[in-house]
């Protein structure tokens, strides 16, 4: 639904060459234009506006100095920097535009009637006076010479294979008579017509096609030509078929022209020769004749060049371009380009530019050079309020084909109304601020003004199957005629209509070929017979102004140059002037490169959007994409579309330049981290933006066919529902997501406080039980402003909600007192579901309210049955379900009522529940709630029944485990607590709680049982207290201690074990040896002198000493030797992923994410790069059970040389090593005062100077191994193992101080002294 919009006209005047122009030719590569007369070839500077070149070709006597020679074809060879051209009389002549020089390349007797080169200019086709074909190759060495008319039809002949006659032949709609027509006669060609064949190449080059006159008919066919000049097919015969002949590039369709006896059609053919489609020409019998047809390099637009065959007044005829596209199947006639009847004026040549497809070159017979550049356009309202009709308008040669998308969404070229003019359409613009109405400006030179009639809708109209139209056709107001000068065709090729009567234009400067002319038009004050619009004042433009935009908010006019300059025009000022544009800081703004589509818009301050036609959208000079397919700006609201085949919605009041920049950085890619991201849409491929309903949700989309799709983007449709809640319209925020299918839950939390002060608002709108059951039923704790529908940043936040708890609970809560406060008879149902969807549903309540209505019926005429109630109830849960919960009411008239509902068989309850009723109430509801599985009710009411069911009630305590909650029902000095309580330890002992069972079993008197329990958990303490309870006697309670001991000698609690044997089984030697296994050196030497067993010290204290001396120097120097070889590995490791970042960083690839891994202070890295082929390897493992975690943290530790966590696995392994080393040093404390007490010096020394070095190397090591800003950056030590790290940064200071204790240059007696000082904290130090 695009129209053609002239975006620039270059004109050049005053270049009077010799004779007339007969063809020219572009050069791509300057842009100039050769033009061929019957005397010279002249090259044309169309911008500068004056003659670059000229040569003559009757010097040289290639044609006759008497002008009456003829140039059959010129083309531009840009790889040869060569022109070359082809004259009647056979001379082929190639033009050197470096040299000046002409040279033949070759000659034809018989003379020259065309010249065609193949697109890639590697072939020329020549057609001779002796109706042949001569190919040549582009170094003009002839291929063949084949003649044109040819009796054989071509290689790709239809093929017959022998199924009956033509008479026994399906003929389609023509019916069985078709068989029987008589052939017709060919009808020989046009009495105008030149006779001369026409060439024409596919744009591929592979085929090429050719029209001549048949010599035996008369008549023109048109044969089809493969690259090696053989035949391929022959079309079929078509009457009235003229000369015009061009190959679509895309290559699916040759078209030419038809004059029928009632019409006069431009039809298409395939390269099979069979007509393939066709279109009528808006003209009379016998009016016009079509003189070239010619496409544009993208096959998007035809251009039909006419001329009338009868002579007007003064015996001129007129001459006209037309310009065609197509949609959907059907031709528009877009632009209607009118050259009067003054054979000066007229065309002489017409061509589309190679290179700019929508670029259109023609010289005049006067010599006059006009360069006509195109742009799409979609032309629709710009209104953004509701009594905007989303108009938009397709032009179709003298009819405006309106579509109103408010209304109704009809395909093209089907409209919701068309309006008539009397002359084609070249330019239509809605007004600003009655946004449906619409001015219109005619080839002619007027502009018709059309707006809303006042009278009623008129009845439906007979005989159109009762069907109401939805819109009406606005009534024609008044024509204008513009007072401007119409010397040429577009003399107005830009319009925007401001205001009432007020019309800006851009018309051509007649002082410079590069000005342009800014026009306020206006109604003329004189009287006149026909209304005018005058020029009410103009400012000139130094530039050619390419289009201009208007924003209703601001008024501001915003107009764009051919280079993309910028500039702002003040309309509304006294006198209007045209200023460059700037941002907030003075600094001009232009767009790089020029936009063929422009919009004005404000982020932070007013900006003009323009999209070029390649796809680059800028924002004044910042592009912010390059995939931008179409846009559109509505309200507060960017939306436009990609070629990643996405539709994006941004609102402007959240962004800034730069975030709208990045948004659209990342659009549709797989990257896309949020799933829910409402600014973005997947469409078809090739979809582009028609227009938006203003305050709807409706967005409307043109497929690359044509046809039309309706789209209700999230964007669109999330910001009016906030609107509409915003201001309390819920029912139309209700009907909207109903519709949509937009969770419910959004009208709740959007604004929770609003809502849950509005709920009787919000009731009275809906108005409908259906919907409010349906509101209630997609209630979910999930907030959806968070999730599915987060709110745009920088709007303002939502309110917290009125109360705290679950939000489904306090909804529920909330409707169903506002509902049983306005009618609880009329809102039964709905209330029944606020019941049954808590989150712990009520459907005791819910039952219980139906057994009120059963029991009380309402006589309120809105009231509900209880069997209505009853069944939604059984609609909302499940009949079994519900059947359980009615007999945990105890109520078993509500059972009854339940299970008749229910599909279960009444054998099966009814037995169940006769049983029940003959049972004691208490252990009546103890059998239904253990049916129900329900024991700890159960449990409590069985315990009411009385000791008879004592058993009973302690094997439901056993088999449920319900010992806390049994304890709890019977006094303490009652024999049930006992035997619970004697259970209750069983369970502990069992669950490995020994100690528990021990303190449960004491308490209720159970002393022998209990110190069983104490002895097995090693509780001594408790045990001895039970022991001297009961009363043991001393020799059992020795025998108690030295067991006692014995446990906690194997759990290593010597000390403990040595009071036992020391105190109470009176063993001191054993007490003794305990503590030396325990390198407890102090207290056994306490109980040696104690005890005055000084042999001890002999035979067992000094073997210890040295034993243990000997041990921790042997851990020591493995200690170190680990340590140095894990740091040295560390090194290795540390080069090689070193060597592997800087070989990553001399890639030519700027933006690998792998690249920052490998950065100077990060050491520890997850390795993308150099360990690719482990990457992600532990990804794979599965994280369901902790036996797989610790697996996969284990591989992750691996000291395995190559793995990619290498490094981070050693310095886990010496965190280990510094940890373990630090934990010696109050075992190496306690025994260098040993050593030294016993004058074992030597040894002392040996262990301090290895614990030295050990402490040394480390302190030295660790600036290396945890190098400066690893800790900063990347420390999975940190993160991976709390405890180690925790050591790292906390116990520095202690290394410090055992260094002063135990360093090289101390003594024992320093070691000692040393010791008997405070130690510092270890929060002292910093890491």
């Amino acid at each position: 639904m695009r129209n053609l919009r002239l975006l620039k006209s270059l004109r050049c005047l005053k270049l009077q060459g010799p004779g007339t122009p007969q063809c020219f030719t572009v050069r791509t590569d300057t842009g100039t234009v050769l033009i061929a007369s019957e005397y010279s070839v002249t090259e044309l500077d169309t911008r500068a506006g004056q003659v670059v070149n000229e040569v003559s070709l009757t010097v040289e006597r290639y044609l006759p100095e008497d002008g009456g020679g003829t140039v059959v074809g010129i083309q531009d060879l840009p790889d040869q920097e060569s022109v070359c051209v082809a004259t009647a009389t056979g001379d082929v002549i190639l033009y050197n535009l470096n040299t000046n020089q002409l040279e033949c390349v070759g000659s034809v007797d018989s003379g020259l009637s065309a010249m065609s080169w193949s697109p890639d200019q590697e072939l020329v086709t020549l057609t001779t006076g002796q109706d042949t074909i001569i190919m040549m190759t582009k170094n003009f060495e002839p291929i063949t010479e084949v003649g044109i008319h040819q009796d054989d039809f071509g290689e790709g002949k239809f093929i017959t294979v022998g199924w009956g006659k033509k008479e026994t032949q399906f003929h389609g709609s023509e019916g069985k008579h078709a068989a029987q027509k008589k052939t017709i006669e060919v009808q020989p060609a046009m009495s105008w017509d030149d006779r001369r064949p026409r060439v024409t190449w596919r744009g591929d080059g592979q085929l090429f096609a050719v029209s001549s006159v048949c010599p035996l008919t008369g008549a023109r066919k048109v044969r089809v030509w493969n690259r090696e000049c053989v035949l391929q097919s022959t079309s079929e015969t078509v009457n009235g078929l003229e000369q015009s002949l061009c190959w679509k590039p895309s290559g699916s369709l040759i078209a030419a022209t038809q004059r029928h006896p009632n019409k006069h059609s431009v039809v298409f053919m395939e390269k099979n020769g069979l007509l393939h489609g066709d279109f009528t020409l808006p003209f009379g019998k016998e009016q016009v004749k079509v003189k070239e047809l010619l496409w544009n390099s993208d096959s998007t637009v035809l251009a039909v060049w006419l001329e009338d065959m009868t002579p007007g007044e003064g015996g001129q005829v007129n001459t006209y371009i037309q310009l065609w596209t197509v949609g959907n199947y059907h031709w528009y006639l877009k632009q209607n380009l009118y050259f009067g009847s003054d054979p000066q004026r007229a065309p002489a040549y017409v061509s589309w530019d190679p290179e700019m497809p929508l670029r259109l070159h023609l010289v005049t017979r006067g010599w006059v050079s006009l360069n006509y550049d195109w742009g799409w356009s979609t032309d629709r309202s710009h209104g953004e309020d509701g009594h905007d009709n989303a108009n938009v308008a397709v032009i179709d040669g003298d009819k405006l084909l309106v579509s109103t998308f408010r209304q109704c969404v009809v395909p093209p070229p089907m409209c919701a109304y068309d309006l008539q003019l009397p002359a084609p359409v070249n330019l239509v613009t809605f007004q600003r601020q009655r946004t449906n109405e619409l001015a219109a400006l005619t080839a002619d030179g007027h502009i018709s003004v059309y707006g809303q009639g006042t009278e009623k809708l008129s009845e439906p109209a007979a005989g159109l199957g009762g069907f109401r139209s939805v819109t009406h056709a606005p009534q024609l107001k008044t024509t204008y005629r513009v007072a401007v000068d119409q010397e040429e065709p577009l003399a107005l090729r830009l319009l925007l209509w401001l205001k009432e009567d007020v019309f800006l234009g851009v018309g051509a400067c007649t002082d410079g070929p590069s000005q342009s002319k800014m026009l306020i038009l206006g109604p003329s004050e004189a009287q006149g017979p026909q209304p005018t619009l005058e020029i009410r004042s103009h400012v000139e433009v130094e530039g050619h102004v390419i289009s201009m935009c208007h924003s209703s908010k601001t008024g501001t006019v915003a107009l764009q140059l051919e280079d993309g300059q910028i500039r702002k025009f003040l309309w509304d000022s006294l006198k209007p002037s045209v200023v460059e544009w700037q941002d907030s800081t003075g600094c001009r703004i232009n767009f790089p490169d020029p936009c063929v589509q422009t919009a004005l818009f404000t982020i932070e301050e007013e900006h003009l959007l323009g999209l070029t036609d390649r796809s680059h959208l800028f924002v004044g000079e910042t592009e912010v994409a390059s995939n931008v397919s179409s846009f559109v700006v509505y309200d507060d609201f960017l939306l436009l579309t990609t070629h990643s085949h996405t539709c994006r919605c941004f609102r402007l009041t959240t962004l800034t330049v730069k975030g709208l920049q990045v948004a659209l950085a990342a659009d549709g890619g797989q990257n896309q981290n949020d799933q829910n991201d409402e600014t973005l849409r997947r469409v078809e491929r090739g979809s582009r933006i028609v227009t938006v309903v203003p305050q709807d949700t409706r967005l409307i989309l043109q497929m690359p066919r044509g046809n039309l799709e309706t789209i209700r983007h999230r964007a669109l449709v999330l910001a009016q529902l906030r609107k509409w809640l915003d201001s309390q319209r819920f029912r139309e925020a209700f009907e909207c997501m109903r519709k949509l299918r937009i969770n419910l839950n959004l009208i709740y939390d959007h604004n929770p406080k609003v809502f849950l002060e509005s709920v009787e608002t919000f009731l009275r709108q809906l108005d409908s039980i259906n919907h409010i059951n349906l509101f209630l039923t997609e209630l979910k704790e999930e907030d959806t402003t968070t999730t599915m529908y987060p709110c745009p940043v920088n709007t303002t936040g939502q309110s917290a909600p009125a109360a705290c708890g679950k939000k489904v609970d306090i909804v529920c809560d909330a409707l169903r007192r506002t509902m049983e406060s306005m009618d609880q008879h009329k809102y039964c149902l709905s209330i029944l579901t606020s019941h049954v969807k808590k989150t712990v549903p009520e459907l005791e309540v819910a039952l219980q309210k139906v057994h009120e209505l059963r029991v009380n019926p309402p006589s309120a005429a809105n009231a509900v049955s209880a069997e209505e109630a009853l069944k939604y109830l059984l609609f909302l849960v499940n009949v079994n379900e519900l059947y359980e919960h009615s007999l945990g009411t105890y109520d078993f008239d509500l059972v009854l009522m339940v299970a008749e509902k229910s599909q279960k068989d009444p054998k099966e309850y009814l037995p169940f529940l006769n049983m029940l009723k003959t049972l004691e109430p208490n252990y009546q509801r103890y059998s239904i709630d253990k049916h129900l599985k329900r024991y700890r009710k159960a449990l409590h009411h069985l315990s009411k029944c009385g000791e008879k069911h004592f058993t009973e009630a302690l094997n439901l305590v056993k088999d449920q485990r319900l010992y806390s909650e049994a304890l709890g029902l019977y006094p303490t000095d009652s024999p049930q607590y006992k035997a619970l309580s004697c259970a209750y330890a069983e369970y502990l002992v069992e669950q490995q709680q020994a100690e528990q069972a021990g303190l449960l079993l004491w308490r209720c008197g159970e002393a022998t049982r209990a110190l069983q329990a104490f002895v097995g958990s090693a509780s001594w303490r408790y045990a001895l207290c039970v022991a001297e309870q009961i009363p043991l006697p001393s020799d059992q309670l020795a025998l108690l201690a030295r067991d006692l001991a014995e446990k906690l000698i194997e759990l290593r609690r010597y000390t403990e074990a040595a009071i036992l044997l020391e105190r109470y089984a009176k063993d001191c030697e054993e007490a003794i040896s305990a503590l030396i296994t325990g390198a407890v050196w102090e207290e056994a030497l306490r109980l040696v002198y104690l005890y005055n067993r000084q042999d001890i010290i002999e035979t067992n204290f000094k073997p210890a000493l040295l034993e243990a001396c000997s041990s921790q120097a042997s851990y020591l120097e493995a200690q170190k030797a680990m340590f140095t070889r894990h740091k040295t590995r560390l090194s290795v490791v540390r080069e090689l992923k070193e060597k592997a970042r800087l070989e990553l960083l001399d890639e030519d690839v700027p933006d690998c994410p792998e690249a920052e891994l490998y950065s100077e202070a990060s050491s520890v890295m997850t390795g993308s790069h150099a360990g690719s082929k482990y990457s992600h390897s532990n990804s794979r493992i599965s994280s369901r059970s902790s036996k797989n975690r610790r697996k996969a943290e284990r591989k992750k530790l691996s000291l395995k040389e190559g793995t990619p966590l290498e490094d981070m696995a050693l310095l886990h392994a010496l965190a280990e090593i510094i940890h373990s080393v630090d934990k010696m040093r109050e075992e190496v404390h306690s025994l260098l005062k040993a050593l030294v007490l016993f004058q074992f010096d030597g040894q002392a020394g040996r262990l301090q100077h290895a614990y030295g070095e050990a402490l040394q190397m480390i302190e030295v090591a660790l600036p290396e191994v945890w190098q400066e800003g690893l800790q900063q950056t990347q420390a999975p030590v940190r993160h991976t193992h709390t405890h180690k790290d925790l050591f790292l940064r906390v116990n520095l200071t202690c290394f410090h101080f055992v260094l002063q204790i135990t360093g090289p240059n101390s003594t024992a007696n320093s070691i000692m002294a040393s010791f008997q000082q405070p130690r510092p904290s270890a929060t002292q130090g910093q890491f």
